[in-house]
């Protein structure tokens, strides 16, 4: 069996704000929705989102089964139309656009491994619903510490996270802007990965095994 190390790892996070400062009552509303993603605000419900889009509130319930309608995330993107991509497919772009990258460095793609997707995909979801953005969990700790929770095993590893944008193109332009991130992303070591995306949430784990 190999003996476990970990290299060096450039650790950055990527935290876009946004402030919403407009009355709902000043907002324009709509007959259909002009778009396929709503990026939610303070103060928005299901409700409202569906009334100004010209939704009907079940329809909207329907297009977003994970979305909590009673702690709805600022910052998260939900689906106002069918054609709109699901989570899941969110995180299978992102995956194809790291490979683009890598193949432009001259890099090997790296493996969607599902059990490292399963990791990322927890750990979204944890920045969420336990309300932080940071490597270290305060109920998985670190990045490591997670995939060996989860019985993942690796010789190195690193991790990416941003929140907050609302496609799988827009986090990989800010990660790929980033030093930090590019380098995780263009880390020849790696060759595989695991993307999870949960209300505008995400997350990169990238392990050589």
């Amino acid at each position: 069996m190999l003996k476990k190390s970990v290299s060096v790892l450039l650790f950055c996070a990527l935290f876009l704000f946004s402030f919403n400062f407009s009355a709902h009552a000043a907002i324009q509303t709509f007959k259909e929705p002009p778009f396929e993603y709503y990026k939610v605000s303070k103060g928005d419900s299901f409700w409202y989102i569906a009334q100004r889009y010209g939704l009907d509130y079940k329809e909207l319930m329907r297009l977003n089964p994970n979305v909590d309608p009673l702690n709805m995330q600022v910052g998260s993107s939900i689906r106002l139309k069918d054609t709109a991509k699901a989570a899941s497919s969110f995180e299978e772009e992102v995956v194809r656009l790291v490979n683009i990258e890598r193949q432009k460095a001259g890099l090997g793609a790296v493996q969607h491994r599902a059990d490292v997707k399963n990791v990322a995909e927890k750990k979204a979801m944890d920045m969420i619903n336990s309300n932080y953005f940071s490597h270290t969990s305060p109920n998985y700790g670190s990045p490591f510490d997670m995939l060996k929770t989860f019985g993942v095993t690796y010789r190195a590893a690193g991790e990416n996270i941003a929140k907050g944008q609302k496609s799988p193109q827009e986090v990989m332009n800010s990660w790929m802007n980033s030093a930090g991130h590019k380098a995780n992303i263009l880390n020849g070591q790696y060759n595989a990965v695991g993307v999870g995306y949960y209300n505008g949430a995400w997350v990169q784990m990238f392990i050589q095994s």
